[in-house]
């Protein structure tokens, strides 16, 4: 049986594809007191570099100022980030968060369900700044995969394959915050890498000490009842806050989003065809702006 541990460094550790390595230094150098770059989501899913790279930069140090602040009591912060290399613009939407608050949030002791749910996912620590660094973030990404696993066993069926009770969590997850998926999108991620996410299930379990049984290739999770009592009340009170606290994070974001104007532009070019011109006022003042943006894009849309 493979250790927890084992297989999250390997993951971790793996050869990551070079375009996001470079990338992750680069961010490494754009943010001020950076630890760890995580980078994760589609792109390293999929290969597709048409699309935007999610990556997450894990600093030191909070920021100082007004910033700072925010980000310390609704974090992460937000921004986007265009890298040019090998005649091609590369695109990154970047979340950061310090280290010490991303160590909170993997536990699961706050309402936060994004970070333990996205990082028991696939992610490939693309740069560090030192050692004893890569070491905390191996653990806390183990610690995340002991968290979902944990959540999964109660929100999940009584016995079955490892991908039923993905499934269950992912989609209790996307209920819980305040997004929209396509419906099937766990099963997409699932199945990108099936075999990664059956190891991954009991090797969560047997590091967070639930004890399971195997029958006929099914699992089933021995959960005392209180235990069972006290993770469903705790997932209900996740549930409940889920949106309340996502819906704080997107007023947040509305006013704190790096990069947005250019973002907007770039999503708005790729879906329509229409080309928007980010003036530097445009990019400060993103949510003034968008009035003039809607019009420029609807005149568009009419003429063609």
């Amino acid at each position: 049986m493979t250790n927890l541990h084992a297989l999250v460094a390997a993951e971790l550790d793996a050869a990551a594809p070079a375009h996001a390595v470079v990338m992750g230094a680069d961010l490494a150098r754009r943010f001020a007191n950076s630890g760890a770059v995580l980078f994760y989501g589609s792109v390293l899913r999929t290969g597709d570099v048409e699309g935007v790279m999610d990556f997450y930069v894990l600093t030191t140090a909070p920021r100082s100022g007004l910033r700072g602040l925010a980000g310390r009591l609704l974090w992460p912060d937000v921004s986007y980030h265009e890298f040019e290399a090998d005649g091609r613009v590369y695109r990154a939407k970047v979340a950061s968060m310090t280290l010490a608050q991303f160590q909170r949030a993997v536990t699961g002791s706050g309402v936060d369900t994004t970070i333990w749910t996205r990082f028991v996912q696939p992610c490939a620590l693309v740069w560090t700044a030192s050692t004893e660094i890569a070491a905390q973030v191996r653990q806390s990404v183990a610690q995340a995969a002991v968290t979902a696993a944990r959540f999964a066993a109660v929100v999940g069926p009584a016995k079955g394959l490892p991908h039923a009770y993905w499934t269950a969590l992912f989609r209790q997850t996307y209920a819980a915050e305040f997004r929209v998926e396509a419906s099937g999108r766990e099963a997409q991620i699932i199945a990108n890498a099936p075999e990664r996410f059956d190891a991954i299930l009991p090797a969560a379990w047997r590091a967070g000490e639930v004890v399971y049984e195997v029958e006929a290739g099914e699992l089933r999770p021995m959960l005392d009842g209180a235990e069972r009592t006290r993770l469903l009340r705790a997932w209900r009170l996740r549930r409940r806050l889920g949106k309340p606290l996502n819906l704080a994070r997107l007023v947040k974001a509305a006013f704190t989003f790096e990069g947005a104007g250019r973002y907007a532009a770039w999503k708005i070019e790729r879906h329509t065809g229409v080309a928007i011109t980010v003036t530097p006022w445009r990019e400060r003042h993103v949510i003034l702006a968008s009035p003039g943006v809607f019009w420029q894009l609807w005149k568009a849309r009419r003429k063609a």
